[in-house]
């Protein structure tokens, strides 16, 4: 397929295509806020040296709870854990403890260090998870947008060759929503490739399409019905790169990129309903 610069631009600039974007992100800053100051949880954990290392975490009120991990979106280059605690709660009241990663952002962190930290904070946690109340052996990642790129880089890690202690199947399952698997458009995309600085081989390198997964740990997808042509193509690729993994796509219809994600803690949307399923082993 030959990318243009202007289809690119147009296809991937998911923010210009939903001009509401900045009542959306203020209303998860609010609503984060609030789950911060009225559910438990434990903030800034620090996972490694760098500022950006830190989690939070919401934990269930019980024994051995189930991990779920949130990576969140932003292009790699913005957007914080704090936007997202209001995810926290739908799945710690059904006894899934909720991880929320930051990692550093693009253009002063290049992408192979993001991967890097997120499976840093990944191992930092199975490594830890007695301690903080949860199973280490049932770790599921869920992802949006930049986050769903990093969830299936996660699941494609060969983690015994990160540490001797660290098992292969460290990832349980995975949910990738609005996720983007082949950066390869993402080279003719000036209003993003301007801090990510991809060129061709760096692109292939960091897809996932491009990598075996390591395990055929179960990958949910689901994209928005209204995201561009580009993010519902991506949405399949991954799909058809990883048939041991896949399980199916949830239905988002009616959604934008950003609406998508509202789904993940929405306890009567489909999308929540596979993840919490995933997450509790069933």
């Amino acid at each position: 397929m030959k990318f243009t610069t202007e289809f690119c631009e147009r296809e991937y600039n998911a923010r210009a295509m939903i001009p509401e974007h900045p009542a959306i992100f203020a209303r998860w800053a609010e609503h984060s806020a609030a789950t911060r100051r009225t559910r438990a949880c434990l903030l800034d954990l620090p996972y490694g040296e760098t500022a950006a290392e830190r989690l939070d975490l919401f934990p269930a009120r019980h024994d051995a709870a189930r991990l779920l991990v949130f990576i969140h979106g932003g292009y790699w280059r913005s957007l914080d854990k704090s936007d997202f605690s209001w995810i926290g709660p739908a799945y710690a009241a059904h006894g899934v403890s909720v991880a929320l990663i930051n990692y550093g952002l693009a253009p002063r962190v290049p992408m192979e260090q993001i991967v890097r930290q997120t499976l840093r904070a990944l191992a930092w946690l199975y490594r830890n998870g007695d301690r903080l109340g949860f199973d280490p052996e049932r770790i599921t990642l869920a992802g949006h947008s930049a986050g769903g790129h990093l969830t299936a880089m996660a699941m494609a890690a060969l983690w015994p060759v990160l540490g001797a202690d660290l098992p292969a199947t460290l990832v349980k399952g995975g949910v990738a929503v609005s996720g983007l698997y082949d950066l390869t458009p993402l080279t003719h995309a000036p209003f993003v490739n301007q801090d990510l600085k991809l060129d061709a081989g760096r692109a292939r390198r960091l897809s996932p399409v491009r990598l075996p997964a390591a395990t055929s740990a179960p990958l949910h997808t689901a994209v928005g019905g209204l995201e561009s042509s580009e993010f519902r193509r991506q949405n399949g690729l991954i799909a058809q790169a990883w048939p041991a993994n896949f399980r199916g796509d949830v239905p988002a219809p009616g959604m934008n990129h950003l609406t998508v994600c509202d789904a993940l803690a929405d306890p009567q949307h489909s999308l929540f309903r596979a993840t919490l399923e995933l997450a509790r082993g069933h």
